[in-house]
């Protein structure tokens, strides 16, 4: 068994953004930046991107990434879950004769993921023991004070925090969407990526964009860009 495997997910449909996964950001391919961070981690025995387009594995291999096998069509659709893919993955592993220890899957589009947030969650993951750890953000404004319009009316979900002051209230968190490590049996057996024993990285806004048109896509890198002109 070795040790550590990185999987990076990226099949050829977007509808949104077409291309996503190998569009130019800031000079190179998104997914560029996602192996890249796990390459210079030195976590990795292998770093892979499971694809199903041609262009986008020629990509990957260009970056020092390895695509050993193609992705089903069937886990290459609009339906397949991303756990889905991950014990595909795992699968193909095993009739090569590979298992690994942990494995950490990174999103193509996370060009925030950096090797000190990677290692960062993996120390997380061994240290603590966990099942999973993947990195969260704060809700910038407390979700008990979250409104609903009914028929042109405004109501709060939870009234009875109507008085309450904002820093009384217990902060709340949502995933980041930018990477997940993970035991394989946490997938193989349970087919899901977090349970009751899951440990998280807190991220702040700036080191984090989710990008599904063409304006998260611009906001990514104007927050690239000034993090960049900051250090």
């Amino acid at each position: 068994m070795t040790k550590n495997l990185c999987i990076i997910p990226a099949r050829g449909g977007s509808k949104r953004i077409p291309r996503k996964n190998i569009k130019d950001f800031l000079g190179k391919p998104i997914i560029a930046y996602s192996i890249e961070a796990a390459l210079n981690s030195d976590l990795f025995d292998e770093v892979m991107v499971s694809t199903d387009d041609e262009e986008i594995a020629e990509v990957a291999k260009r970056y020092g990434a390895k695509v050993p096998f193609i992705r089903s069509k069937k886990n290459a659709d609009d339906f397949a879950t991303t756990v889905d893919v991950l014990s595909e993955v795992l699968n193909e592993y095993k009739v090569l004769g590979k298992s690994f220890k942990n494995v950490c899957c990174i999103y193509p589009t996370a060009p925030f993921v950096t090797p000190e947030v990677l290692k960062e969650g993996y120390e997380k993951l061994i240290t603590d023991n966990y099942d999973s750890v993947f990195s969260v953000l704060r809700y910038s404004f407390p979700i008990q004070r979250a409104l609903k319009i009914e028929k042109g009316k405004v109501s709060m979900f939870y009234p009875e925090f109507m008085e309450s002051r904002s820093q009384d209230l217990e902060p709340s968190f949502h995933d980041a969407g930018q990477f997940y490590w993970f035991k394989p049996t946490l997938v193989e057996e349970q087919r899901k990526l977090w349970t009751s024993n899951t440990g998280e990285i807190e991220i702040n806004e700036l080191n984090a964009q989710d990008i599904d048109d063409k304006t998260d896509w611009k906001l990514a890198e104007l927050k690239y860009e000034l993090l960049q002109s900051t250090k």
